[in-house]
């Protein structure tokens, strides 16, 4: 197929049309780009909710640094380090997703039908999250060192994926809806961690140092993907900005119950997982009290 490609384009009048082509891709991009700036000009907060995600984001790729020097983190440190970032991540979607979410039902003129569709919208992104986990194949990142095989990368890349769309979903909700209280902050620096986790998953899949970290800096890069969907619905949401916040918070939460906490609390790593996600809840605590 590659030479049939090549052997059309060889010809000039198809080399006009390859170039002809291409000028308009790189037109429509270029007024794709100019267009995304004036709206993101014209609405700051939508803005800082995509900044947030971004940086958050490239936390992940910060993290996976040490891979080039100590290779992976060792047994003892998985636990608490997956328990941290799940307790950062289950108090984040506490503090800068349902606590806001239920400020506003509860000054709203319906608190209860409100109530009730935010309590709906909940239970919907842990569907949607479910959703996506059921029908995407994949391999947990956690996993590639003690299932005893070798998943492909793609697959355990795509786990990766699913895991942080949501959290850049919750970041570019929150950040664009102005409820952010150290979610942006928090969110990075529990990716930070994650990045080492991942990279360390790549070398154990036969990837070179340099190579795995930048994997799990692109994998990081899918965060800004979920911050544009978070902050797309927090600017058009207007009255239903807490079945935003509430469906952000959803998919955190079936994160942290489905993947966060059976990683960290494996036979003999409970205690350590525990004590991980504690000092993870007190950090965003701290972080959502500073902010």
């Amino acid at each position: 197929m590659t030479q049939i490609v090549l052997q059309h384009y060889d010809k000039p009048a198809a080399r006009r049309h390859l170039w002809a082509g291409l000028l308009m891709a790189v037109v429509g991009a270029a007024f794709g780009i100019e267009q995304a700036m004036q709206w993101l000009a014209a609405h700051p907060m939508a803005a800082r909710g995509l900044e947030a995600s971004l940086l958050a984001g490239a936390a992940t790729g910060l993290g996976a640094i040490p891979v080039l020097m100590l290779r992976r983190p060792s047994e003892r440190l998985m636990a608490p380090m997956l328990g941290l970032a799940g307790g950062m991540m289950l108090a984040a979607s506490l503090f800068s997703l349902l606590v806001p979410a239920v400020q506003t039902v509860a000054a709203s003129d319906m608190p209860w039908a409100l109530g009730i569709a935010t309590a709906a919208a909940l239970l919907a992104g842990v569907a949607a999250m479910h959703t996506l986990d059921r029908r995407l194949p994949h391999e947990h990142v956690e996993e590639v060192e003690t299932s005893g095989t070798t998943p492909r990368v793609a697959l355990v890349v795509t786990a990766i994926a699913i895991h942080n769309v949501p959290e850049g979903l919750a970041v570019g909700v929150a950040a664009a809806a102005g409820a952010d209280h150290g979610m942006s902050l928090g969110i990075a620096m529990q990716n930070i961690p994650e990045g080492w986790i991942v990279a360390s998953a790549m070398i154990a899949l036969g990837a070179a140092p340099l190579r795995a970290a930048l994997i799990a800096l692109a994998t990081g890069l899918v965060e800004p993907v979920g911050g544009l969907f978070g902050v797309i619905a927090s600017t058009v949401a207007g009255a239903a900005l807490p079945l935003a916040l509430a469906a952000a918070a959803g998919a955190m939460l079936w994160v942290v119950s489905h993947e966060m906490i059976p990683a960290s609390h494996k036979p003999g790593r409970i205690g350590a997982g525990t004590a991980g996600l504690a000092a993870g809840f007190a950090v965003m605590t701290s972080l959502a009290s500073i902010f």
